[in-house]
């Protein structure tokens, strides 16, 4: 009996031995398969040079494109940089546009001048009158 047990647990590492090696040698059997494929099959060299100048032409549309697209994304960043600076220059110019209408105010004009000796008018404007034929 030992011996059966023996001799079926020697075949069943032999089995396992050759699982491995198989499966070791499965890139061998790809890479064949590929070079087969390249060689033999479908894609022969004088197929792969007709298609040359068609895989030249789509490599450069693919160039385009990528080009393309960060031209793109550049202008992008470009817009809302400018946005921004929109935004900024119109705060900007509200803030400086009250600030104007509060110096122009009379009050603020009368205690500016007030330093000079310059004086606020009590009385209204006198408007002067000249006929054609006295000038």
């Amino acid at each position: 009996m030992n011996n059966q047990f023996r001799t079926q647990t020697d075949e069943q590492e032999v089995e396992e031995e050759l699982d491995i090696k198989l499966k070791s040698k499965s890139p061998v059997v790809e890479s064949a398969f590929f070079r087969k494929l390249f060689t033999e099959g479908v894609v022969s060299k004088e197929s792969a040079t007709e298609m040359l100048p068609f895989l030249i032409f789509l490599a450069v549309l693919c160039m385009l494109y990528i080009g393309n697209s960060h031209m793109a994304v550049k202008n992008v960043r470009n817009i809302d940089k400018l946005n921004k600076e929109v935004k900024e220059l119109s705060w900007e110019y509200k803030s400086l546009k009250a600030d104007l209408m509060f110096k122009s105010k009379l009050t603020e004009v009368a205690k500016k001048v007030d330093t000079l000796g310059i004086k606020e008018l009590t009385e209204p404007p006198k408007k002067i009158i000249i006929n054609s034929n006295e000038y």
